[in-house]
Formats: structure tokens, sequence, C-alpha cells
């Protein structure tokens, strides 16, 4: 599959599931990698929080994974320790423990790269005073960085958060124990699991 072709699940993989900017393609287990990644990006904010475990919960029921101890761990851990946490998975279950050190370390080894892919394509989100370099005097200098952050950057993190699919795929095996691709869409979750309605008042105050 082509860079071009990836780029919308990409995108939605990096997004901020806000009301304003939800999920345009089916859902599916890398989703709810990255609602974990929100909720813990949402430590400190309750509303915030508040929304997006009801996404995650949602998701996890509409996948069929609900009764699993991933499931169990997430709804235990309180925000911004989530994705950290899921490491422990592997002491969770009550089979393949023979192995769960190496599964363990494979985890946060994986975690951990997804987590610094996502600050990546989430960056824009802190430019909340315009992009960096923006208020900078010298010409030369700005137009530079602008090169650099709207131009080089984009280009090269097209192909580096391709990444996000393979961990995907290798987490939902050692955390789920299978690689079988589910997704499911974004109006069924809403109709069925209680996933925030984007057009309702109460989903948009909620995010805040």
């Amino acid at each position: 599959m082509s860079v071009q072709a990836d780029q919308p699940r990409i995108t939605q993989l990096t997004s901020s599931y806000s009301p304003a900017q939800p999920p345009q393609l089916s859902l599916t287990f890398g989703d709810y990698l990255s609602l974990l990644w929100r909720i813990d990006r949402s430590a400190g904010n309750p509303t915030r929080e508040a929304y997006y475990r009801q996404c995650a919960d949602a998701l996890a029921q509409g996948l069929g994974f609900d009764r699993r101890s991933l499931y169990r761990l997430v709804r235990t851990t309180e925000a911004g320790k989530i994705c950290p946490s899921l490491q422990n998975a592997p002491y969770r279950g009550t089979s393949r423990l023979i192995d769960a050190q190496d599964r363990r370390a494979a985890i946060r080894q994986l975690v951990d790269l997804r987590d610094h892919i996502l600050a990546m394509g989430a960056y824009r989100e802190q430019w909340t005073l315009g992009w960096p370099g923006s208020r900078i005097t010298n010409i030369e200098v700005r137009e530079r960085l602008f090169a650099v952050f709207f131009t080089a950057f984009e280009s090269q993190f097209r192909h580096f958060s391709r990444l996000l699919f393979i961990i995907d795929i290798v987490l939902q095996e050692l955390l789920l124990g299978d690689r079988a691709e589910h997704e499911i869409s974004l109006i069924r979750l809403i109709n069925e699991f209680g996933y925030p309605d984007p057009v309702s008042a109460q989903a948009r105050a909620l995010f805040g």
C-alpha cells in the first residue's frame, strides 16, 4: 500500500478524536490505543478524560474485548499511567506466564515508540500562539523554520508514521493474543455502544 493510500488512516490515528475531528474511517484496535494515549494526555482535565474514556470503553465493547484483562487494566488505571501500565498486561492473564517478562519488555518498547510517533503527529495542537518561529523578525530565518516544520518534517513524517501499522499489529497480538483485523463503524459505536455522538451538545461540553 502506498504512503498516500495510508495517509487517511495515519491522520485518524494521530487525530484528536474530538467532536470537531471525529473518526472518518471505521475504528480498529489501533484507534483504541490512540484513545488510551489521549486519556493519558488528559490527566488533570476530568471532563476531557471522561470523554476519552467513554470513547475507549465503547470501542472496546464494539470490538468485543471488554471481558478481557486488558479492558479491566485500563478501567482501573488512572489517567497519565495507562499506556505505561500496558506492559503489565502479560502478568494479568493466566496463560503463557513463562515468557511474560519478554512480552513485558516488548510491549514497553513498542508503546514508547508509539508515544513518540503520536506526540510528533499531534505537536501542532500545542501551537496556541502560532507556529514555531512565527514571531521571528528575521525573514530568512523565519522562512527557513517554516520550510522545516511544514515541508521537511511533514514529508518525512508521512513515511515514519507508517510504523504505527506494524506496532499496532504486534501490540494487538501481545495484548489480546490475536492479530485478526476487526473494525467497526462510528455510527454503530454511537448507536449500540454509547460512543459520544460528535454532533451532540453533551459530547461537545464533555470535550470542553
